[in-house]
């Protein structure tokens, strides 16, 4: 394979076509689609002036699967890289099945109405595909997406099994703003608003959106107060992995972000259920993405590191040991390098080197696959050549958190 799809405009998007631009051993045609072709010219400017690389680009409307398969042939596309809304991920396996090709995602599919973070609706299409002969990668961002594939590099080389798995997502970095979400506001809020659930003991313990809170001194950025929150990567690790007893998903706002949501969810605006307004429905939850601060506009305003890993604890023989695997990410060096912020950056780059493990077949097995049931070696050895190197570190115990 050598022809390349990538639909969205996003920020996320934007690093992925310029690291893949950079890759043209690899990805020899890369196409970039979105419903606004202006975004995807000025993309397809920053990969030029940063690698000399001339991408093509579309406009799209990825919900209309007839659209989306007369794209893929008029461009030879042999894999579609998501990284549109999470809304578009079964529309887009769709077209997919039809024109014959592969898929990868960053997110689980969500449905518009209802805050549901799930992949069963996507689990379900692995008969087609397998029968199909064609892949389809889930999750091939940071969260999920790397710090999954830690966990299968961890119990592949350091570990017999997981026993207990905190995820933790530190974002370090400042942009200046009052109020701004460093990745999609509209998926962001929603996550962050929704009741916070983990895996133990064989069940989901749930508990109210960000009401546990712990301190924690993460490497490079230093103690922040991290919250407990639901993250899809739970349901499909404590599924692939069943000797989990207990995995939890961590992630660290300020002060100013949880009372900036709390009022916005006080006050209704972070509904997604249709209200009226002058003869009109619209959605809160959308309205007030749209006067948010574009995520992809941030770069220039942010600084700090991000730092995102694993913590985990096994088996080996007849001892138990525990790993903290992470990543540290410098927001300034992101945007000198590919003109974005380290959010964006942490879940382009993975979907990079996603992309390219399909390219290269390393990552080809017809099926439905999350990233942690695939083999982690090559995929890690990348992130330590594209801007994401990796560190590990034996703790004494797992911490008490």
């Amino acid at each position: 394979m050598e022809n390349v799809l990538v639909v969205g405009a996003g920020g996320v998007g934007s690093v992925a076509v310029v690291k893949m631009a950079m890759h043209p051993e690899i990805f020899k045609t890369i196409t970039l689609a979105s419903r606004t072709l202006s975004k995807c010219d000025e993309i397809a400017e920053n990969v030029k002036s940063r690698t000399g690389v001339t991408i093509n680009t579309a406009a799209l409307d990825a919900m209309d699967v007839a659209a989306t398969v007369a794209l893929i042939k008029e461009t030879g596309a042999e894999l579609v890289v998501n990284l549109a809304l999470p809304y578009q991920d079964l529309v887009l396996m769709d077209a997919c099945l039809e024109a014959g090709v592969h898929y990868l995602d960053t997110a689980n599919y969500e449905p518009e109405d209802e805050a549901k973070f799930e992949y069963h609706w996507q689990w379900a299409y692995q008969e087609r595909f397998e029968k199909a002969g064609l892949t389809a990668v889930l999750g091939s961002g940071f969260d999920p997406g790397v710090t999954s594939i830690f966990a299968t590099w961890i119990r592949k080389h350091k570990l017999d099994g997981i026993r207990l798995i905190d995820v933790l997502d530190c974002n370090g970095g400042d942009n200046g703003k009052p109020f701004a979400t460093n990745f999609n506001p509209e998926i962001n809020i929603r996550e962050v608003t929704a009741v916070a659930r983990h895996w133990e003991n064989g069940d989901w313990v749930e508990t109210p959106a960000m009401s546990h809170k712990v301190a924690f001194d993460f490497p490079a950025v230093g103690e922040k107060n991290m919250y407990l929150m639901y993250h899809e990567e739970l349901e499909s690790l404590k599924t692939h992995f069943p000797e989990i007893e207990r995995a939890r998903f961590w992630m660290t706002f300020g002060d100013a972000y949880i009372n900036h949501v709390t009022v916005l969810q006080n006050i209704g605006m972070t509904s997604i259920a249709p209200v009226t307004y002058e003869g009109h429905d619209i959605i809160p939850l959308q309205f007030l993405k749209a006067v948010l601060p574009d995520p992809s506009e941030l770069g220039a305003l942010t600084k700090g590191q991000t730092c995102i890993g694993d913590i985990v604890t096994g088996p080996v023989g007849d001892v138990e040991k525990t790993y903290y695997i992470y990543n540290i990410c410098d927001h300034e060096a992101c945007y000198e390098e590919v003109g974005s912020q380290a959010v964006a950056y942490t879940t382009g780059v993975p979907a990079m080197i996603g992309a390219a493990m399909m390219m290269k077949g390393i990552w080809l097995e017809p099926g439905v696959w999350n990233t942690e049931q695939l083999d982690p070696d090559a995929f890690v050895d990348m992130l330590n050549t594209d801007g994401l190197p990796w560190q590990v570190v034996e703790l004494d115990g797992h911490p008490e958190f």
